[in-house]
């Protein structure tokens, strides 16, 4: 088998796979906020608190991403597709479309996200055309609303029955 059918094979496979959707966002070494949609994010640890999210090496905010020392990662809720695909779109002024401000970390935080978990850089790896981002979580907001769900490259809630 090639290896077109295997990344094509691939691309399948995870897209039938459901994930919940974040932003992750930070600032610049200029202070402009940046932020992106991102699907890649797992739970790490508990002692400390960790998660990790990856990055394309391609996107063009990876240099501000891989040079801070801090992000915060929005668990989107289940009526913010359109925040989701706003963070994922380019060529958009993603901050002057959203309801957000800036935290007591100096980080941007969207409005209306099912959960909020601020993180301070713990590692980042090296994984092919990505970067894996570990974070330690310094601070949680959990607002209680149902996520979003991501299959197939469209968007939906969870069924209430799994939620409540």
């Amino acid at each position: 088998m090639d290896n077109n059918t295997n990344v094509q094979r691939f691309k399948d496979v995870m897209g039938n796979y459901p994930t919940g959707v974040t932003v992750v966002t930070t600032v610049d070494e200029n202070g402009v906020p940046l932020g992106l949609t991102v699907n890649s994010f797992a739970s790490v640890s508990l002692d400390p608190l960790l998660i990790l999210w990856s990055i394309d090496k391609r996107v063009s905010s990876y240099e501000p991403f891989i040079k801070t020392d801090k992000f915060a990662v929005h668990v989107l809720a289940g009526d913010q597709g359109d925040i989701c695909s706003l963070f994922a779109s380019k060529g958009t002024d993603r901050f002057g479309n959203c309801e957000w401000k800036l935290s007591d970390r100096n980080l941007p935080i969207l409005s209306g996200a099912a959960g909020v978990m601020q993180c301070k850089m713990f590692k980042t790896v090296d994984a092919g055309d990505h970067t894996i981002l570990i974070g330690e979580v310094v601070d949680i907001e959990n607002y209680n609303k149902a996520p979003l769900l991501y299959h197939n490259r469209k968007f939906g809630n969870i069924p209430e029955e799994f939620y409540k």
